[in-house]
């Protein structure tokens, strides 16, 4: 079960890495783009969350294990609406490499809230992933990183909430099945993010690609995610997602344009290294 764990979240992960491709060109502002994403991923999630399927225990829940789910709706929303806001100014590849500062706000915080102990490889994988992160994000196409600024610290803020959530969302699976999770903290994150949306653009805006997306990447890899965080700890999941940012780097020079030099190729091949390692070595005792 293992396994399947470490391969759920890796897909989940690459999948991710081709957003730019279902929602740039789409006219959806990013808030809009993170409410739609959130209501299709809610509305495929809510039967089976009714029915209780898959949930890992049947005790009665108190009121202070849904207000997981409300906190993990709250992290949710200002990452979805950072991490698009990044991805809609651009270059790709620094909105995405920044947004990858999360894993080390996992990874350094799992011990002390999930109680998970580090693996013996966590620490240099974290470590050789930040370097290739580097490697990439001085390596892109951009004109220098003061041009970009607004897209990095945008990226950056929203690891910040992605991180929260990897953690609460670990630590709400002890009692709700990934359905549960899903659905109902998804509908938590569409209702803060309303107020802040604005009018609604036109309904063909949401249709097509955007819609495919919401469908594919968010519902779809959204179970994929959760099913493999509730396998594997969080330091292992925090790693493998950094198979997002590259395969968005290579989204961005294949559809895009943009470029990467063979520094920026090293820093691809570090944290696809880094990744591996983490997924291979045993599971610390918990």
């Amino acid at each position: 079960m293992r396994w399947f764990g470490t391969a759920a979240v890796a897909l989940a992960a690459m999948g991710w890495g081709t957003w730019s491709l279902f929602l740039r060109g789409s006219g959806l502002t990013p808030a809009w783009q993170s409410i739609l994403i959130l209501c299709v991923i809610a509305t495929i999630g809510a039967a089976p969350a009714l029915a209780g399927a898959g949930r890992p225990h049947s005790r009665p829940r108190p009121p202070r294990l849904w207000l997981l789910i409300a906190a993990l709706g709250f992290f949710d929303a200002g990452g979805y609406l950072l991490f698009f806001g990044a991805v809609d100014r651009g270059p790709i590849s620094v909105a995405v490499l920044t947004h990858y500062l999360a894993p080390v706000v996992v990874a350094g915080c799992a011990p002390a809230f999930l109680r998970e102990p580090l693996g013996p490889r966590t620490l240099p994988a974290l470590a050789a992933s930040l370097v290739g992160l580097g490697l990439l994000l001085g390596s892109g196409g951009a004109t220098g990183f003061g041009a970009v600024w607004p897209t990095a610290a945008l990226g950056a803020a929203s690891a910040l909430f992605y991180g929260g959530a990897t953690l609460v969302g670990k630590k709400a699976l002890r009692d709700f099945s990934n359905q549960e999770a899903l659905a109902w903290h998804c509908a938590v994150s569409a209702l803060l993010l309303l107020p802040l949306a604005g009018a609604p653009p036109p309904l063909a805006a949401f249709l097509g690609r955007p819609l495919a997306g919401a469908a594919l990447l968010g519902a779809g890899g959204g179970w994929l995610f959760y099913f493999g965080l509730a396998r594997v700890p969080a330091q292992r999941a925090a790693v493998l997602t950094y198979l997002e940012p590259l395969v968005a780097s290579v989204v961005g020079a294949l559809a895009f344009g943009e470029r990467h030099s063979a520094a920026g190729l090293l820093g691809a091949a570090l944290i696809l290294g880094a990744g591996a390692a983490v997924a291979l070595q045993a599971d610390p005792q918990r």
